[in-house]
């Protein structure tokens, strides 16, 4: 069970010295972390949240979950990168996150940009929130979400043939040891997301790759085979009229 404590030891574990703290309940960990990132706090300070009343997904999504079933964690990172490679953070958290979750016994896909996968349901998400000054990223919070405990009748009636946790394939739904593994691998990846290695692991974990999909993008739904992504995390899709690079959007696996 994540406490105050067992927070604390577990960013101490992963070698982070800045304030971790957890809360029993509150609107969204992202929205407070983003606050205190306004307020001047340092680099790696840890949120976690028993329970989110306000949890945001991409695309201005909802994220629900009863109390204490779900590892609710965001992260403040402030690192000297271009603004166009902030995607990066979120595959890093992605990756990270997969790591901790083969340490619980759960095999982890990535669906592009930023759903954790299992057996072809989603396990959790990663939302990633930044500021850019002068082109330049000042604070990214990145916020990764996973469900721990949850049975199928958990979930909302129209989630319930679509989502999966921890305990439901059959992994240790520890909260506690999945966040000291994430934090550790998060601190790793991180350090040098514009690294060739971070986009190696993303693109092997990657179910969207060599699929063809579905864009929609700002600037209308693009159609086509999802065949690389790019040093800034961009996915791109080709297709007869040509190549596309997509930096944000829902996906759709169409096969």
């Amino acid at each position: 069970m994540l406490t105050e404590h067992s927070v604390a030891e577990a960013a101490r574990t992963a070698g982070l010295t800045a304030p971790a703290r957890y809360v029993e309940v509150t609107g969204s960990t992202n929205t407070d972390l983003l606050q205190a990132a306004r307020g001047g706090a340092p680099a790696w300070t840890v949120l976690v949240a028993g329970r989110q009343t306000e949890g945001r997904g991409r695309l201005g999504r909802t994220w629900t979950s009863p109390a204490g079933s779900s590892l609710h964690v965001s992260v403040l990172l402030r690192p000297d990168l271009p603004g166009r490679q902030a995607p990066l953070l979120s595959l890093a958290a992605a990756v990270a996150m997969a790591e901790a979750c083969e340490t619980a016994h759960v095999d982890v896909r990535c669906k592009w940009p930023n759903d954790l996968r299992c057996r072809d349901r989603k396990l959790g998400g990663v939302l990633s929130e930044a500021s850019v000054q002068g082109g330049r990223l000042g604070h990214v919070v990145v916020g990764t979400g996973v469900n721990l405990t949850q049975t199928t009748e958990d979930f909302p009636p129209e989630l319930r043939g679509s989502a999966i946790s921890v305990a439901m394939a059959g992994g240790d739904p520890d909260g506690s040891s999945l966040l000291t593994t994430y934090l550790s691998r998060l601190k790793d990846w991180a350090a040098a997301p514009s690294g060739p290695e971070l986009l190696t692991v993303f693109r092997s974990r990657c179910e969207t790759l060599g699929r063809t999909v579905r864009a929609a993008t700002p600037y209308g739904d693009v159609e086509g085979v999802a065949v690389d992504i790019t040093d800034a995390g961009e996915l791109v899709v080709t297709n007869a009229n040509g190549t596309y690079l997509v930096g944000y959007g829902e996906i759709v696996h169409i096969t």
